[in-house]
């Protein structure tokens, strides 16, 4: 190989390897810009979230309490025994019993309102649409305890509107929140009342995102209005169905404000949920125990978060 051929060869590498280089040292700035722009972020949320999750996790195999906190390295370890003890607890399991009521009565509501709403909006209303968009979501963004507090009033047994307009019909009706029949569904009723706005919009959302060529080809097969809805829309509805039930569920395992404004958990504990609960036992000073049945409430939350993705997802 003559010296003309070495050296040419020598020149096409050398290009190429300083190309590289220059990447190499480009690519190290953007890394370490990427770095600086992430780290506060990522120093928030050690500090601030999964520290405090890891600790708490650990708090739930100790016998920690209010005392121990000066010395909170001096606790005993108990293993499971916080878990088996929230489980035994009758006052949990009544607290477990309200909560899965709450969910199983309260989410099918909240979604059969929030879907029935959208429809309506969809296709029945014409005029006035953004206000009824605002009227119904204007819940949502209330404060929760504000609600709470007007909905004791509206539902006290002497002066509240609702036994107000009963008695004009000759109907004398009850100590709403005071009855152990009737407090859990007063619960759920503002609930209801209160939440189906957000599912009213993601479902108003899929509505409007579904071809209008899909109902035009079932009125050409012959098919009602009712059967278009379920055979035609409901199945393209199916992913926001999905979404809506999941953050719903997941929001009335955690129902906590409801109870604790309107009714303290009573009466007789009817009204307890799982949170309230915990809350109640951190005021005690039973930090072991707290942690432990909320660690319980998010394994409920995961188990049932996977169950709805397994039934509900597309097939």
């Amino acid at each position: 190989m003559s010296s003309r051929e070495t050296t040419g060869g020598a020149a096409a590498i050398a290009p190429a390897a300083v190309l590289g280089r220059r990447r190499r040292r480009a690519w190290d700035r953007q890394t370490v810009a990427a770095w600086v722009l992430v780290l506060p972020f990522v120093l928030l949320f050690l500090a601030f979230t999964a520290g405090p999750v890891l600790g708490s996790l650990g708090m739930s195999f100790t016998d920690i309490r209010q005392r121990d906190l000066r010395t909170p390295f001096a606790v005993d370890g108990v293993g499971f025994g916080n878990y088996a003890k929230a489980l035994s607890d009758e006052t949990f399991r009544k607290a477990a019993f309200n909560t899965a009521y709450f969910v199983v009565v309260g989410v099918p509501l909240t979604l059969a309102v929030a879907l029935a709403a959208a429809v309506l909006l969809d296709r029945g209303v014409q005029r006035f649409r953004s206000v009824f968009r605002v009227g119904y979501y204007l819940p949502v963004v209330t404060s929760i305890v504000a609600i709470a507090v007007i909905w004791r009033f509206v539902l006290a047994p002497d002066s509240g509107l609702v036994n107000s307009v009963l008695g004009w019909f000759g109907i004398d009706g009850p100590n709403w929140l005071a009855s152990k029949t009737w407090a859990m569904p007063s619960l759920i009723a503002m609930a209801v009342w209160r939440n189906f706005g957000t599912a009213m919009l993601i479902f108003l959302a899929g509505l409007q995102g579904i071809p209008q060529t899909v109902e035009e080809a079932g009125q050409l097969d012959g098919a009602g209005s009712w059967q278009r809805f379920r055979y035609l829309i409901l199945p393209l509805l199916r992913p926001t169905v999905l979404f809506t039930t999941v953050t719903t569920v997941i929001g009335y395992l955690q129902f906590f404000e409801e109870p604790l404004v309107m009714t303290d958990g009573g009466p007789l504990n009817s009204t307890l949920s799982v949170s309230m609960y915990t809350y109640n036992q951190f005021g005690f000073g039973n930090y072991g125990l707290a942690t432990a049945m909320a660690y319980i409430l998010f394994v409920v939350i995961a188990v049932v978060t996977f169950i709805q993705f397994r039934l509900l997802r597309e097939k």
